[in-house]
C-alpha cells in the first residue's frame, strides 16, 4: 500500500468549523462490513446497533488549554507557544512548538503576563518549530498549572480558521474526560451526550475506559510514499487492571466490542496478545496501523471523517477494507458530511 492510495479531493467547505448544535445530533454513516452496505443515520441512533452486555471502550484523556501567546523580550513580538508535554515537573521544563519559529533562539525570553509573573526561557531547539522552554514562576506546581490553564486557549486544530469561542472549552472535550494530558481531542467521543450515555446504560450496554494522551502527531501528514517507512510520534497510553478485566470479560463472552475512536483502537492494539486478551499497560506507543492488519479486540468502531493521506484514514481502511472505505468517503462527500475534528461520525460494524 502506498500513501497516494489514500488520496481524495476534499472540498474545503466540508471541513467543520463548528460542532453540531447538540453533541448527538451529528450525522452518522453506518458501514456494515459483512453486507457492504452504507446507511445514513444520526449519531443518537448508534444505540440501535448494540445490545445488552455489549461493550463500548472510551479514551478518557482530557485536553488541556495548550495554546499560549507570549511576547518576546526587547522586541515585544507576539509569539504563539503550543505546549506539547511536560518534560520535568520540578524544573518546569516543557516541550513546545513556537510560531513564528525563526525569531526564537536559545537564550530568548518570552513574557506571558504584563506583571512578568510568568516568563519562559528557551533552552534548546528540537526541530524547526520545536523548542524546549524552562518556565520561571514563583509558586507551587498546582499554582503554575492553574496559571497555564488561565492563560491558555483551547487548542483547536489549525484548519479551523475562526477565533476560539467560549463554548469550545466545553465542546472540544468529551463529557467523560478525566486525565489531563492531550493537546488534541479524541474526536469520535465528542458525539456522546449525557442523555445518550444514560440511554445506553439503561439498555445494559457496558463501558470501559483506556487513556491515550493525544499528541500533535495525529495531525502529521505522511511525507513518504512507502507506508512501512513512516514513523508515528509516540504518545502515552494506559489501561488499568479494572478496565482490562472488563474488556477481557467481553472478549470471553463473545460480545460486540466497540472502540470509540482511533486513539482507543491504538491503545487496545498496543496491549493485546494473540489470544485477544489485553494486559494492563502503561507506556508509550507509536503503533501505526495500516492495511493489511488483523485487529485483536474490537469488533466495531466509531470514528470521524478524516483528511486525505492521514494515518487515521489508513487505520479505518485496515478495519473496514480500503475499497469500501474509499467508496464510503466518496458518498460522504456527495452527501455533504462534515469532516475532521468537529465533523460527523462513522460507525463500522
Amino acid at each position: 500500500m502506498k500513501t497516494s492510495d489514500f488520496n481524495f479531493h476534499l472540498p474545503a467547505e466540508l471541513l467543520a468549523e463548528h460542532p453540531s448544535t447538540h453533541r448527538d445530533d451529528a450525522r452518522l454513516m453506518v458501514l456494515n462490513r459483512r453486507n457492504q452496505t452504507i446507511e445514513h443515520k444520526l449519531f443518537k441512533d448508534v444505540i440501535d446497533y448494540f445490545d445488552e452486555n455489549d461493550l463500548f471502550i472510551f479514551n478518557n484523556t482530557k485536553v488541556f488549554p495548550a495554546r499560549l501567546y507570549g511576547n518576546k523580550e526587547k522586541t515585544g513580538a507576539k509569539i504563539e507557544v503550543f505546549l506539547l508535554r511536560e518534560l520535568d515537573k520540578e524544573n518546569r521544563i516543557w516541550d513546545v512548538l513556537v510560531d513564528p519559529a525563526r525569531k526564537i533562539r536559545i537564550g530568548n525570553k518570552l513574557f506571558f503576563t504584563e506583571d512578568e509573573s510568568l516568563v519562559a526561557e528557551v533552552i534548546d531547539n528540537t526541530t524547526s518549530r520545536g523548542r524546549t522552554l524552562r518556565f520561571l514562576y514563583e509558586g507551587s506546581h498546582e499554582e503554575f498549572r492553574a496559571k497555564l490553564t488561565e492563560l491558555g486557549e483551547t487548542p483547536l486544530p489549525k484548519y479551523i480558521k475562526r477565533a476560539v469561542e467560549p463554548e469550545d472549552a466545553e465542546r472540544y472535550q468529551t463529557i467523560y474526560a478525566k486525565y489531563e494530558g492531550a493537546v488534541a481531542a479524541p474526536t469520535a467521543g465528542l458525539h456522546f451526550s449525557k442523555h445518550l450515555m444514560k440511554r445506553m446504560e439503561i439498555k445494559g450496554i457496558n463501558f470501559a475506559e483506556v487513556t491515550l494522551h493525544v499528541g500533535l502527531g495525529t495531525f502529521n501528514p505522511i511525507e513518504v510514499e512507502d507506508l512501512s517507512k513512516h514513523k508515528m510520534e509516540s504518545e502515552e497510553a494506559m489501561i488499568d487492571e479494572e478496565n482490562a478485566a472488563i474488556i477481557n470479560k467481553a472478549v470471553d463472552e463473545n460480545r460486540k466490542i466497540c472502540a470509540v475512536g482511533t486513539t482507543t483502537m491504538r491503545t487496545l492494539e498496543s496491549s493485546v496478545s494473540s489470544n485477544r486478551k489485553v494486559s494492563p499497560y502503561h507506556g508509550w506507543t507509536n503503533k501505526f496501523i495500516y492495511p493489511p492488519y488483523d485487529f485483536g479486540v474490537a469488533t466495531s468502531m466509531i470514528t470521524n471523517f478524516h483528511t486525505p493521506k492521514s494515518t487515521l484514514i489508513m487505520m479505518i481502511a485496515a478495519f473496514a477494507g480500503k475499497d469500501f472505505v474509499m467508496e464510503a468517503y466518496e458518498e460522504a462527500i456527495r452527501e455533504k458530511y462534515k469532516f475532521y475534528s468537529y465533523g460527523d461520525a462513522m460507525l463500522i460494524i
